[in-house]
């Protein structure tokens, strides 16, 4: 009997002996872009910004999808006309950034005045896991409004794509100071 209990401890213990769990060690995800360089987008459309030459610009309509193919996200524009209907345009701006309420941690607006060129705005900053991480619209209230919001081909998770977030947020911050009306 004491054979078959030594037996069942012994061959359990081999059994169980293995190679041992160790915690993989702290790394840092390093993700490097190219310096931004800009440049005047010339257009045939009612304005002109300036855009990274390290996207892919596609025009439709005086709607334009600016790709950024390495990080995996798109930059939409969308001009509308203005015709008495400037409230709407206002409202429906602010309803689309604030659709992401749901998924995001906080919403930042920042306002945007640049008298000279006639261009007047909001600049949203959304933090937290929510579709796009960062929205805008200008205007010169009487005849042009623009959206813009910036998207990942991915399911958002803040974390991981913050270096690119941040680096797209600052083109379109470049987009939305370097709109001129024509």
């Amino acid at each position: 009997m004491y054979k078959k209990i030594i037996l069942l401890i012994l061959t359990i213990g081999l059994i169980s002996c293995g190679d041992e769990s160790v915690p993989k060690p702290k790394g840092q995800l390093s993700l490097e872009y190219p310096n931004a360089t800009y440049s005047t987008l010339k257009t045939n459309c009612p304005f002109t910004f300036e855009v990274n030459e390290f996207a892919a610009v596609k025009e439709k309509n005086c709607s334009y999808e600016i790709h950024y193919p390495k990080m995996k996200a798109t930059i939409y524009l969308t001009h509308k006309a203005v015709s008495n209907n400037i409230n709407d345009l206002l409202r429906d701006a602010q309803k689309l950034t604030y659709e992401h309420v749901i998924k995001a941690d906080d919403i930042v607006e920042q306002p945007y005045i640049n008298n000279d060129k006639k261009v007047y705005g909001m600049f949203y900053q959304v933090g937290g896991n929510a579709a796009t991480n960062a929205q805008f619209y200008v205007t010169d209230s009487t005849k042009h409004f623009m959206t813009g919001s910036v998207y990942f081909y991915a399911k958002p998770n803040f974390d991981s794509i913050l270096p690119a977030a941040d680096y797209l947020k600052d083109d379109m911050r470049r987009i939305m100071e370097t709109i001129k009306w024509k």
